[in-house]
Formats: C-alpha cells, structure tokens, sequence
C-alpha cells in the first residue's frame, strides 16, 4: 500500500469538479498516474480482450508510465501539477 499525499487526494477530488472535460490523451495520462500514485500493481493486472478498445488504451497508458520508472511519489506529484494546469485551462468549480 503506498501512502498518499494530502495534496494528491485533494487532486484527485479536484479532477472530478473541472468545469469542462480533458482530451482523452490527457484522462489517459492522469489514469496512468492515478493507477501508478494508488500502488496498483502493474504485474497483476489483467491485459484487455482484443475487442477492449477502451480498456487497451487505459491498459497501454498505464504500462507506458511504468515502463517509464515512475514511482508512486512521482506519479501522485505529477498529477498534482497535471491537476493544477487543469484547472487554469478548463476551470474549476469550487
């Protein structure tokens, strides 16, 4: 179990108050970093079917960034600061 920031749990309450919705490159970047910054592990997850499109986008963004070495402190700073651009470009509601 990786311990998470308080910044980090702020963020990912934050994600879900943006005003408009990101592209999906970017929601699939801040999956990767949220799956990566919770302590899911990789090694056990389950590869998509050939038909999971969805799920093979989310699976291949995920692996990219552990492939990458991103460790759980880096993955939960970097989507704190992917949060905080975020809402400067889509805005946010408080």
């Amino acid at each position: 179990m990786v311990t998470q920031s308080a910044e980090f749990e702020k963020a990912v309450k934050d994600s879900k108050k943006l005003q408009a919705k990101p592209t999906d490159d970017e929601l699939l970047q801040l999956y990767a970093l949220f799956k990566i910054g919770t302590g899911e592990d990789f090694a056990a997850a389950t590869k998509p079917g050939s038909f999971d499109f969805k799920g093979k986008y989310k699976y291949n963004a995920w692996k990219k960034a552990v492939d990458e070495g991103t460790t759980p402190v880096d993955a939960q700073k970097q989507y704190v600061d992917l949060i905080k651009e975020f809402k400067g470009k889509y805005g946010f509601q408080e």
